[in-house]
């Protein structure tokens, strides 16, 4: 029985490329400060394109695939929604409203009454 477990080309390709894309944002990073006295928005075009282009290089990995093909079909599954018109928003909004109301004043007449029997039953009230 063969114990050596070889990983395939891809595999070491892919870890050569996640490599790149993560020393691709740390160089960025550096870069970053090192440029200190320059103009703000031209460092951060600068980790912009570097975090761009890690980005690419990590999507030609297999995993890189994977989460490419997953964010795709979410967005399909997104454009699938049906969104609540701008009317039930509202009406939504206002049952939710009206019960938070309903259930804070509950909350405080239950509250307000324990307080009461408690004083009474401790001797404390006037």
């Amino acid at each position: 029985m063969n114990t050596d477990m070889d990983t395939p080309a891809s595999d070491k390709s892919d870890l050569v490329k996640w490599g790149i894309a993560i020393a691709l944002l740390f160089a960025s990073v550096v870069v970053f400060h090192l440029l200190e006295g320059k103009l703000f928005a031209v460092r951060v075009a600068l980790v912009l394109a570097a975090v761009g282009g890690a980005i690419f290089i990590a999507s030609k990995t297999e995993k890189g695939r994977f989460v490419w093909g997953f964010l795709r079909e979410a967005h399909i599954e997104v454009r699938k929604v049906v969104w609540p018109s701008n009317q039930e928003t509202v009406q939504t909004t206002g049952i939710v409203l009206l019960m938070v109301v309903v259930v804070a004043l509950f909350v405080w007449i239950l509250d307000a009454t324990l307080f009461w029997i408690v004083r009474l039953l401790t001797g404390q009230g006037g």
